[in-house]
């Protein structure tokens, strides 16, 4: 299973702000569409950014309230790692884990077309298993 696999059931849609925009808009962003990151975007098509719920966290623990007044800019992740709908899940999987990061966006032609978080690739990956456990189970009683 690949990554445009996954975007085909969960969807591409990404919610993107502006850099400019404050921490407390990116906060009631976050609380209101119920995610966990928010890809930074001038455009809604390039990249220039991510805004996780542990960013604001870790934050949040050094400055106090005062981060709600910050730009997103002044919080967000710039070195932002990214993934192709080629790639595979496992692939997917291993970058998540060895950078001990939950949300990836999906670049085509370097444009955004879509994000995907650990839970969905958790998810395709139970499928996959649950597929090769049912085609066994299938091949066994049909031998």
């Amino acid at each position: 299973m690949n990554v445009e696999q996954i975007l085909r059931e969960k969807g591409a849609t990404v919610a993107t702000l502006s850099p400019q925009a404050s921490i407390r808009e990116a906060v009631q962003q976050l609380r209101r569409l119920g995610i966990g990151a928010l890809v930074v975007s001038s455009d809604g098509e390039t990249v220039e950014g991510i805004l996780s719920e542990r960013d604001v966290v870790h934050t949040l623990a050094e400055r106090g309230t005062d981060l709600l007044d910050l730009e997103v800019e002044q919080l967000m992740t710039r070195r932002v790692i990214t993934c192709s709908p080629r790639d595979s899940v496992a692939d997917l999987m291993a970058k998540m884990t060895a950078r001990r990061i939950r949300h990836i966006p999906v670049l085509r032609d370097d444009r955004l077309a879509g994000i995907v978080s650990i839970g969905d690739v958790v998810k395709a990956r139970l499928d996959e298993i649950e597929y090769e456990a049912s085609s066994l189970r299938s091949f066994i009683v049909g031998a």
